[in-house]
């Protein structure tokens, strides 16, 4: 019989729960970018060519797809392994993945306050009141123990839908959280990939040098030879060795970052720089991707973590709107409690000792000193503020994509160039050595030679590690194809927030 009001009075307040509105405004995604192009006039779709690793042409097609792992384009089993080591074992992955458990947890928690809170309770009293004011309860005795026990529920409506709006702004933001793993994925395998790139280069750049100093120290020798005979002064071989030395003293610097270079790789596969790692990188061995993506400015915004990740926030600010109109509407709570209070815990649940109460509280604010109110104006302005976010976030995309297709044209371009230029500053060199053999050459000349040949091979390596730069730079501003990825965690394993 005392259940009966109970029921019906959480049966009352889940009825206007489910009756009552959302306030604030529905969010809407933001209209995609109407740009065809990434240029005013078309960027060229095929690439210059040069000899060698390297220098193959590379063919920029919209109808290509781009794969989840897009670093195996390369060709290289080292480089597949050292990227598989870091993505189990990089420690920002692993924060990352914490990060996004925690935004999920926050989601789980606030869909709590969509339910009724029930705590049960139990207390004995052992009391002893004056003889003169002793009620004693039922027995009239001045000493008695009271025990009492209950079930209190507590529930608030969310009649204006401020509880689903919060819970729309936390799922945004673990949404947020999503693509920020995703992009963390990116950077950590754009990082490895780049980072072997540029050791090959260095190794190919100390190479060289090596090959320089080698044959300066083979010009040095025929000066010497010269000298011996009359025919060079000393002036030209104290010149000679000032040009011998400066090339001896690049190769410091170049040993150096290289070793840099080694402390990356293993600081981004979770190793201490002491640990070694077996993989090393020539440029030789890369081979460069000879088929290349692209996607419209469209598309793009689909693709790229960093601008639906902005979108979640923009999101979250929009359901934050909702929030804050809500808290300045009549707020209604519902209470109940049922229980059993006797000096006999035998009696506890006997005819007679039970009691129950029900009652609800309709809360309005009235004056607050105009927090509510600018509490409200801020969470619009913060809406604004994720909208102009957003559409900056959009328009650095797209330059990321149009700067990086810039240079993989003049980078190829660059290349042939620079490859032109070595051959015939090598072939300049070659007949500048048989002419000073047989004298018939200055020494000023042979320096000039050596000098403009050194700048043109260095050049040309330089050259061609920039165009595999290129080419993961590309792959990282289209996103790099993280719909692909299927793995516990990853954004693609959530169907509604893969790219529509």
């Amino acid at each position: 019989m005392t259940k009966t009001p109970y029921r019906s009075v959480l049966a009352f307040s889940v009825a206007i729960a489910l009756a009552g509105c959302t306030v604030g405004p529905d969010y809407q995604r933001p209209e995609a970018p109407q740009a065809r192009a990434y240029a005013p006039t078309p960027i060229a779709t095929d690439t210059a060519s040069a000899e060698g690793p390297g220098g193959e042409a590379q063919h920029v097609l919209a109808s290509m797809d781009i794969p989840g792992q897009w670093w195996t384009l390369f060709h290289s089993a080292p480089l597949n392994g050292l990227i598989d080591d870091a993505l189990k074992h990089n420690a920002d992955i692993e924060a990352a993945h914490a990060a996004l458990q925690v935004a999920w947890e926050s989601v789980y928690a606030q869909r709590g306050a969509y339910f009724p809170t029930v705590n049960a309770s139990a207390n004995s009293t052992r009391q002893n009141d004056a003889n003169d004011v002793a009620s004693g309860v039922a027995s009239n005795a001045d000493l008695y123990t009271l025990t009492t026990t209950q079930v209190s529920v507590s529930y608030t409506l969310d009649i204006w839908g401020a509880n689903r709006r919060q819970v729309e702004s936390l799922a945004a933001q673990a949404n947020a959280q999503r693509f920020q793993l995703e992009a963390t994925y990116l950077t950590l395998t754009s990082n490895v990939v780049n980072a072997a790139i540029q050791e090959a280069s260095l190794r190919a750049q100390m190479e060289l040098t090596r090959k320089i100093i080698g044959e300066q120290e083979t010009i040095l020798a025929t000066l010497k030879r010269q000298h011996e005979l009359g025919d060079a002064s000393d002036a030209a071989i104290a010149v000679q060795v000032a040009v011998l030395e400066q090339s001896r003293a690049t190769l410091p610097p170049l040993d150096k970052q290289l070793a840099q270079q080694r402390d990356l790789l293993a600081t981004l596969t979770g190793r201490t720089p002491d640990q070694p790692i077996d993989a090393q990188f020539q440029l030789d061995a890369l081979q460069l991707p000879s088929e290349l993506p692209i996607s419209l400015p469209a598309q793009l915004v689909e693709q790229r973590p960093d601008v639906r990740a902005a979108e979640e926030q923009l999101h979250s600010a929009s359901a934050q709107v909702g929030v804050a109109i809500a808290n300045r509407l009549p707020n209604v709570q519902i209470n109940a409690s049922l229980g059993g209070a006797s000096e006999r815990t035998s009696q506890l649940f006997a005819a007679g000792s039970g009691f129950w109460a029900v009652g609800a509280t309709v809360t309005q604010p009235l004056f607050d000193g105009g927090s509510l109110k600018h509490k409200q104006r801020g969470a619009e302005a913060a809406y604004r503020q994720a909208a102009a976010q957003y559409r900056s976030t959009v328009l650095g995309a797209v330059q990321n994509v149009a700067d990086t297709l810039h240079a993989i044209d003049a980078d190829a371009r660059a290349l042939a160039a620079a490859e032109r230029a070595e051959q015939a500053a090598e072939h300049s060199l070659d007949i500048a050595r048989r002419q000073l053999a047989l004298g018939d050459l200055s020494e000023s000349a042979m320096l000039n030679a050596q000098l403009v040949w050194q700048q043109a091979a260095l050049s040309s390596v330089q050259a061609r590690a920039a165009r595999y730069a290129d080419t993961v730079a590309l792959f990282q501003a289209l996103g790099g194809g993280w719909w692909h990825r299927q793995d516990a965690g990853s954004v693609a394993s959530t169907p509604a927030l893969r790219p529509r």
